[in-house]
């Protein structure tokens, strides 16, 4: 049997935690005020068009009930709103506000900047592969 170090999954993980560890602390020294699960959400919002929440929870693989409560914290930041969609009390598109797109201009530089210390190293080759071994797990797995 293995050790549990040498099991991809494992890997996948423990890459995925530290990374986000270290967008945390990066994001907490700027004093950006949000977390990296809010930002996830926050980029994208503004890359999508007529967003509902199931759609938005789909996209970043989390729950319904944990995304209402991201976008609860958001929307008292102004960062996001909730439109009604005409003729359906349940459902809402979700929304970047002004205060919210400005935000992510404002710091997107800060998550490139993230990104690109993550592939130090790789080339653009690697980079593609990478991506694409990934797609071909995450395939296997649903």
């Amino acid at each position: 049997m293995k050790d549990i170090t040498s099991v991809i999954l494992f890997q996948i993980d423990k890459t995925s935690k530290i990374a986000k560890q270290y967008s945390q602390r990066e994001f907490d020294k700027l004093n950006l005020g949000i977390t990296v699960d809010q930002w996830v959400l926050l980029k994208i919002i503004e890359e999508s068009t007529e967003l509902s929440q199931k759609e938005l929870a789909d996209k970043s693989s989390r729950d319904p009930a944990s995304i209402t409560r991201t976008l609860d914290i958001l929307g008292k930041k102004q960062l996001t709103e909730r439109i009604a969609i005409p003729n359906n009390r349940r459902k809402y598109t979700i929304q970047l506000t002004q205060t919210g797109l400005d935000f992510i201009h404002k710091n997107i530089d800060i998550i490139s900047q993230h990104r690109r210390k993550s592939l130090e190293g790789f080339t653009i080759k690697e980079q593609n592969l990478l991506h694409e071994m990934l797609l071909k797990i995450q395939k296997n797995m649903t």
